[in-house]
């Protein structure tokens, strides 16, 4: 993982713990933190957005999204033109969502993984690089 990375970070109320987690672990990388702020109830859109505009105006390299099941705030974070969210619940599946389709937004399902999984998992995602090449042509027919 290359250091200095900048990185918009956001959650629901599900993903909150995971966000304050996450926060802390990673000493090489700058975190903007675009909320939720409480475990209280709130609304996934107003977090993925805020992100997701990060990432596309260049803000951050990438982003972290966290809700209870990911869907969410993946499908908020992918009206974004530019914006490429993967739902990721293992290293397994953030390796090829980096690799192949050249993911800038990883989605973390906070009610279906545990903390170690979700480092791991965010290890993978900010290390694997984009192979371009055949996957370019098809990364660039995703935007409308």
């Amino acid at each position: 993982m290359k250091n200095g990375l900048k990185i918009a970070i956001g959650a629901d109320h599900a993903g909150f713990d995971y966000k304050q987690a996450i926060l802390g672990m990673f000493d090489n990388i700058s975190f903007k933190d675009y909320g939720t702020y409480s475990s209280d109830s709130a609304d996934y859109p107003d977090f993925a957005h805020l992100v997701a505009t990060a990432v596309e105006k260049g803000e951050a390299d990438f982003g972290i999204l966290l809700c209870g099941s990911a869907n969410g705030v993946a499908m908020t974070a992918n009206k974004h033109q530019g914006i490429r969210a993967a739902l990721c619940w293992k290293q397994d599946v953030a390796i090829p969502a980096r690799t192949h389709n050249n993911a800038n937004v990883l989605c973390l399902p906070a009610r279906h993984m545990s903390l170690e999984e979700v480092k791991k998992t965010i290890e993978t995602f900010l290390t694997e690089e984009f192979e371009g090449g055949r996957h370019a042509r098809r990364v660039d027919k995703i935007s409308c």
